[in-house]
């Protein structure tokens, strides 16, 4: 069924992308770009000028400009998107008006009955695209080695401003109210009335405040990095304390260029990741490279195609600046009004539903579990793996499935 796109999600220019408009009803969508839009990205591709090589050997200064050209190469004259767009479009997918933004989401329900629903969020510069591999996982582990009494229905939003879920248009999109939205999705618009929650990046900083809020129906929760800094950093810190401590340190003086130009000023880095898919790919490439466990090049945990699946979809649905604004509402926002170690802590008072972790090595934030502890008294699930990184699902979507059966078994039936 064609839908008549709403010009007001229009992405101006040539490389438009109409959404249908949503409404309260929950309609069914599949990815279709115009080839319009795809020959607008190859042109626009083809006429990069392009800077200088860098003064250092190694990704100190960002992105080599040899491995830029490598991965704008392939884009241009390698990479599929009509194959990505016949992978996602083999799931359910759907949008529906959510406290007055359209809201995308992937609805997998699994073959097995008594199957336990469960949320997963995504964060930047991620997207529903990170858990395509699990989804069949989680909804038939029977498949993979796994019981049918582990099973799950699985629903993965877009995040408003990103992906195929709208733009708001004012403000106040923080991971509070996404979280609101997220239970709106689950329990009145879904259905569900026992349901989990998992996330990593923003998609868990969205887990943690639904899992304070404890909305009627959550039973617990799972995330891959955790919001648990402690108020006041300890006096005498123990040694993993000490890693912990040095780890954020490490963060502020070195490694926050990206957050804090999209925590202050989104709309200005957003012109350039709109217009330019040269600086939308290296911005999110140079994140694949550091954020993931490889042994120097993201190409050693991510495929080339996994990673433009990934950042087309920010390309094409013109989502540079507004998956930015979640910095200038989030953390930004608790940063200008409390400091930084507020912001690392997520909700600052302890949180009483039942919570979960799965440590990934070359996650961004190892906290100590004494930390998590504190935070979350319901701890009931902590578990160190061998490999993995921030893009948890994405990287190691074996190891992500298993983990979400054994965390989940004890809230079934």
């Amino acid at each position: 069924m064609t839908v008549p796109a709403d010009p007001s999600v229009q992405i101006e220019g040539a490389a438009s992308y109409g959404l249908p408009p949503a409404t309260e009803a929950i309609s069914p969508f599949q990815v279709d770009v115009p080839q319009a839009a795809l020959d607008d990205l190859r042109a626009r591709l083809a006429l990069t000028r392009w800077p200088e090589r860098e003064t250092v050997n190694g990704w100190s200064q960002g992105v080599p400009l040899a491995s830029a050209r490598a991965l704008i190469d392939y884009w241009r004259e390698d990479y599929d998107w009509r194959a990505f767009e016949a992978r996602i479009n083999r799931f359910p997918q759907f949008r529906t008006l959510i406290d007055g933004v359209g809201i995308h989401f992937i609805h997998a329900r699994s073959p097995h009955p008594g199957a336990l629903p469960i949320l997963l969020s995504h964060g930047w510069p991620g997207s529903v695209v990170e858990f395509l591999d699990v989804i069949d996982r989680l909804t038939d582990p029977v498949r993979f080695g796994g019981k049918a009494t582990d099973a799950f229905d699985v629903v993965v939003p877009s995040m408003p401003g990103y992906g195929f879920s709208d733009r708001p248009s004012g403000t106040g999109w923080n991971p509070g109210r996404i979280a609101q939205a997220w239970t709106t999705l689950m329990r009145d618009k879904l259905g569900y009335r026992r349901w989990v929650a998992q996330g990593g990046d923003w998609g868990s900083a969205v887990t943690h405040a639904l899992a304070s809020q404890r909305p009627e129906g959550l039973l617990a929760a799972h995330v891959n990095l955790l919001f648990v800094v402690p108020e006041v950093p300890p006096a005498n810190p123990t040694a993993e304390e000490r890693a912990a401590l040095d780890a954020i340190e490490r963060f502020v003086s070195d490694k926050a260029g990206y957050a804090d130009q999209m925590n202050t000023r989104p709309q200005t880095i957003g012109y350039g990741l709109t217009d330019s898919p040269v600086a939308l790919a290296t911005w999110m490439y140079e994140k694949f490279q550091e954020w993931t466990d490889n042994e120097g090049r993201p190409e050693d945990a991510l495929s080339m195609d996994q990673m433009l699946d990934d950042i087309s979809l920010y390309w094409f649905t013109g989502t540079g600046a507004s998956s930015a604004r979640l910095y200038w509402e989030g953390v930004g926002a608790t940063i200008r009004d409390h400091g930084f170690f507020s912001a690392a802590r997520g909700t600052g008072a302890p949180i009483e539903l039942p919570m979960a972790a799965t440590i990934f090595p070359a996650e961004t934030f190892l906290p100590p579990r004494a930390w998590a502890e504190a935070a979350w008294p319901q701890l009931f699930y902590w578990n160190e793996v061998e490999k993995g990184g921030h893009f948890a699902a994405f990287e190691q979507p074996a190891i992500f499935a298993q983990e979400m059966w054994k965390v989940f078994r004890g809230f079934r039936g």
